[in-house]
């Protein structure tokens, strides 16, 4: 009799994190910790549970970490490999619930797509930039 095969190894861990965009404008959250990226603003999210989908964990990081109730659209962008060995990556989503609040952060903004390039990112996050100003589309007066 032959064994069965073996399961493939298990990939890389999964980070995501949540493009929220309303009014030409996407909402950004600023980093407490860790020390290196304290101050630094990211598109909010996080780690993947086990058992959950991507769009799953979004969903409760969002809710735990802003007070917010989305739903999740499609990827944005390229993964990108952290260093830490888990794969980031960022999805458009949708507010339908709740005033975003800092309950994980230091703070919250909107920020238009003229100023995306000036925002002092977290490292694995500007690889969004370019995107993100693709989807907030041109600002209008």
């Amino acid at each position: 009799m032959v064994p069965p095969p073996l399961p493939p190894p298990p990939g890389p861990a999964t980070v995501v994190a949540g493009a929220v965009i309303e009014n030409g404008r996407v909402l950004l959250a600023q980093r407490a910790a860790p020390p290196e990226l304290a101050g630094r603003w990211e598109l909010p999210g996080g780690k993947i549970e086990p058992g959950e989908t991507p769009p799953d964990a979004l969903v409760r990081e969002l809710r735990e970490e802003l007070g917010i109730d989305v739903t999740v659209g499609e990827p944005v962008g390229v993964h990108v490999p952290l260093p830490t060995g888990h794969v980031l990556r960022a999805y458009a989503v949708r507010r339908v619930a709740g005033t975003p609040s800092a309950l994980d952060h230091d703070a919250v903004r909107w920020v238009g797509a003229a100023d995306l390039h000036e925002v002092d990112w977290v490292p694995a996050d500007r690889e969004w930039v370019a995107d993100l100003v693709m989807l907030i589309g041109p600002e209008t007066a």
